[in-house]
């Protein structure tokens, strides 16, 4: 009597409390999930930002190591150097050697890599970095011996090429030292005075007197800064010594 009794007192949980259960149970399965999401967030913002400091970090290597070459002449060769844009004729100005252009945002250096004594008859000689700036796609493109320019960082529109970045030094207020500023990813130092800005590309007498070039590129991605509540934005900059603009001829 006293088993039955109790089989028959025992009681088993009431719509209450299993619509409790499963409202908590509900609760500790939105919280994983939300901790899930956070995490892949934050680690996918973390892999697009690691790819894009890369990127720019990557792309400045390049341009440095490229533009410190600038005037390399091994041989000493007279009357090697050549138009930037037309690159089987002669320059007209010698004595700008290995770099005939010099402005706030296109850069052309030349160099005989191939110690032949001539400048373009081997590959990557003769280099071009240009800045296109908004509307335009804001991204820097690079030609090599006057062949077609191929984008090198940031996004070009009119290919449907993409980047991990924008270069924005326009939009960023990246300017060069001209008492009328300019948007500038290159500046440009004198020779006698390391601070004396110089901008060749109004006094092109001042181009045999470079030897040191600094480079700017200031770069936004689609991540959200969380601070700001904006696209993130970086500045990478550098300076280049051209020691051999310096040697003659």
């Amino acid at each position: 009597m006293r088993i039955m009794d109790a089989y028959q007192n025992s009681r088993g949980f009431t719509l209450i409390e299993v619509l409790l259960a499963v409202f908590v149970g509900l609760l500790l399965l939105s919280a994983i999930s939300l901790t899930m999401i956070s995490g892949q967030r934050s680690s996918s913002a973390i892999e697009r930002k690691t790819a894009a400091q890369q990127d720019v970090r990557g792309a400045l290597r390049v341009m440095a190591t490229e533009i410190g070459m600038a005037s390399f002449n091994p041989n000493f060769g007279s009357g090697i150097w050549r138009k930037f844009d037309a690159c089987s004729t002669p320059a007209v100005n010698q004595d700008n050697r290995g770099l005939q252009e010099a402005t706030p945002n296109s850069i052309t250096v030349q160099m005989d890599i191939g110690e032949s004594g001539n400048i373009g008859d081997d590959n990557n000689e003769i280099i071009r970095y240009e800045y296109l700036p908004s509307p335009s796609g804001q991204f820097i493109r690079r030609a090599v011996n006057c062949q077609a320019a191929e984008p090198f960082l940031g996004a070009d529109p009119a290919t449907g090429v993409s980047g991990a970045v924008r270069v924005i030094n326009d939009t960023a207020e990246i300017y060069n030292g001209d008492p009328a500023p300019e948007t500038a990813v290159f500046r440009y130092y004198d020779a006698k005075d390391p601070e004396t800005e110089l901008f060749p590309h109004k006094n092109p007498s001042d181009i045999p007197n470079i030897r040191r070039i600094d480079i700017t590129l200031a770069v936004e991605t689609d991540e959200i800064d969380p601070n700001t509540r904006q696209p993130r934005q970086m500045i990478y900059s550098t300076s280049v010594i051209v020691r051999n603009h310096a040697l003659t001829p």
